[in-house]
């Protein structure tokens, strides 16, 4: 049985960069930084090798990155849809953050508020989009499928998309 997220990982242009935004900015603390030549199952890394950082949040699991300066790598500024992380905070926290954001000349955008959560979103150094979302009280049935109807939603979804065209 899975027990729980440990860590995601994504590549970073530059793993100071990345640890200035989410030690120094998200207040992340950098538990862990190792540098790979070789891996466990004997692949060579190339050059400098690859540096894998891990930064903790509140529950124990971590937002990890990969600096891997001879690997190519095309990094671009993700659409929310494509690609975004999303960590919870407080509403208070919410809203220091939001101006936190703005005075410090950040990008950032919102506050969003999508019924069960309010967020903000950020853009960090290797082009990813972070959320902040905070619950609203009391809607905690958003995210009970026994109660929100999400299996009947995406079925319907299934049926109505549209199929190829088989030439």
């Amino acid at each position: 049985m899975i027990k729980g997220l440990h860590h995601n990982a994504y590549r970073c242009r530059d793993a100071e960069e990345t640890r200035k935004f989410y030690e120094d900015f998200l207040g992340l603390p950098l538990v862990n930084a190792f540098r790979i030549e070789q891996t466990m199952t004997g692949r060579k890394t190339g050059g400098p090798g690859v540096l894998h950082a891990f930064f903790q949040l509140d529950d124990g699991s971590s937002l990890a990155f990969f600096e891997a300066p001879d690997m190519p790598f095309e990094f671009k500024d993700q659409h929310d849809f494509d690609l975004h992380i999303a960590l919870e905070v407080e509403p208070d926290v919410l809203e220091a953050m939001f101006e936190r954001g703005k005075r410090e000349g950040r990008e950032v955008r919102g506050i969003s508020d999508h019924k069960f959560i309010r967020s903000i979103y950020f853009r960090d150094p290797n082009g990813y989009v972070i959320e902040l979302a905070a619950k609203v009280p009391g809607r905690a049935s958003a995210m009970d499928p026994k109660k929100n109807r999400a299996r009947e939603i995406l079925n319907d979804w299934q049926s109505s998309k549209k199929q190829p065209v088989l030439a």
